[in-house]
């Protein structure tokens, strides 16, 4: 009997111990879990009817998705919280002034060097990169998935002396370097301004059989952004600034002649800018991420045209976009090299990242973005615009100390083998 009662009381236990345990394993993984606060959107000002046909317009131009009838319909049926919030948070970011005078078409605002001579006709990167067996791009769908590429040998020693440089010019200019995941959660790209809904979008969502809903970033901006959620700065810890080597992933096509090649690719590496400012200074840290771009690409002898970008073109976090497009003698037509955007308080009203300024009062702050060395495009910029005669490249001088001295891409005596013949 006692036996009896004994083997009772031990499952009992063993009961108890399981059930403690459930609580304490759920309990952990829910502090594991990223509190995502309320979106504060101003709702004051979207929310006033007197600025319904301002807002209407501006989503107009800018191709946008919101509704501001919508917001405005749902603003007073408590009942409808939800919606609501869904609705406004579709509202784009108010725009640049200016950028309305454009029409569709970008504004010139400078333009950087010069197209080089050449004494024969100049040969375009492909070209280039086969001649020199630098890459592979064709013939990799069973192994990597269609839109992507392979440098071998001093192409890939030239991608990673851009790296190393753009980030020794940045750190020279006070950003802090940033290990960033490519694996973040997909609520944190929604609420930094892409969309993700709709049958065709340009993220790629991980399967919900590995938990909760993520996806793979599409640029480090947004893993920068999440590391910021809930946080509170004082004016003087701004402007806060932050750069990141990542893999960026954009399930994008395109079927046009002038974005073949590796112009256009599902996956690349990317080195980015990401700055937190004082809401009365963003526009002057915004062209002082314009003048370290304009460093960046004349240092390197390319020739660009900067653009400020028309209301179409802006995405709904961008209050103000301008793109670098550089020229590209191979492939005769400008390419964009670059993009910086001024973000206003557009995500950090979505992510809860505030400072307090100099009077005491607490506000949210802006954030900025800017690409400082996006690789395929600026190994198309760079391998065409100093090409030799003899189909050679010439390696920039100021990448020469990152290529080991090096200062003349050849042909590559890479072994072939069945992934690079």
């Amino acid at each position: 009997m006692n036996f009896k009662n004994n083997l009772r009381q031990f499952f009992i236990e063993i009961r108890r111990f399981y059930t403690q345990y459930q609580k304490l394993t759920k309990k952990n993984f829910e502090l594991t879990k990223l509190c995502m606060p309320e979106p504060e959107y101003n709702v004051k000002f979207l929310c006033d009817p007197l600025n319904r046909d301002y807002i209407a317009n501006n989503v107009k131009k800018r191709k946008g998705v919101g509704d501001i009838d919508k917001v405005l319909e749902l603003f007073k049926q408590i009942e409808k919280r939800e919606m609501f919030l869904n609705e406004l948070s579709k509202i784009p970011n108010d725009t640049y002034s200016s950028v309305f005078e454009y029409g569709d078409k970008p504004h010139v605002l400078k333009v950087c060097g010069s197209k080089r001579e050449y004494n024969v006709e100049p040969k375009d990167f492909s070209y280039l990169a086969k001649k020199l067996k630098l890459m592979r791009s064709k013939g990799l769908g069973p192994i990597m998935g269609s839109r992507c590429y392979v440098f071998q040998g001093e192409l890939a020693e030239l991608e990673n002396a851009l790296i190393r440089y753009t980030l020794k010019k940045l750190i020279k200019h006070g950003f802090q370097l940033v290990s960033v995941p490519d694996i973040i959660p997909t609520e944190i790209i929604k609420r930094c301004g892409l969309l993700v809904d709709g049958p065709r979008t340009l993220v790629y969502n991980l399967s919900k059989n590995y938990g909760d809903d993520y996806s793979l970033s599409g640029t480090a901006e947004m893993s920068l952004a999440a590391k910021l959620i809930n946080s509170k700065f004082s004016y003087k810890d701004l402007p806060l600034k932050m750069t990141a080597i990542s893999r960026c992933y954009r399930a994008e096509i395109s079927s046009t002649t002038n974005e073949k090649g590796i112009y256009r690719v599902h996956q690349f590496t990317k080195v980015e800018m990401f700055v937190c400012s004082e809401q009365n200074k963003s526009s002057e840290v915004f062209q002082y991420l314009l003048d370290i771009q304009e460093d960046l690409f004349s240092s390197l002898g390319l020739h660009f045209k900067i653009l400020d970008m028309p209301a179409h073109e802006l995405g709904a976090p961008a209050y103000r976009k301008v793109d670098m497009d550089g020229w590209m003698p191979g492939r005769k037509l400008f390419g964009e090299l670059s993009s910086c955007s001024n973000c206003t308080d557009y995500q950090s009203r979505r992510l809860n990242i505030k400072y307090q300024s100099p009077n005491g009062e607490l506000l949210h702050v802006h954030t900025l973005n800017g690409t400082a060395c996006a690789i395929p495009r600026m190994m198309i910029a760079l391998c065409e615009t100093h090409q030799t005669e003899h189909g050679r490249i010439k390696i920039p001088e100021p990448l020469v100390p990152f290529m080991d001295g090096k200062t003349l891409i050849r042909k590559q005596p890479v072994a072939l083998t069945s992934i690079y013949n």
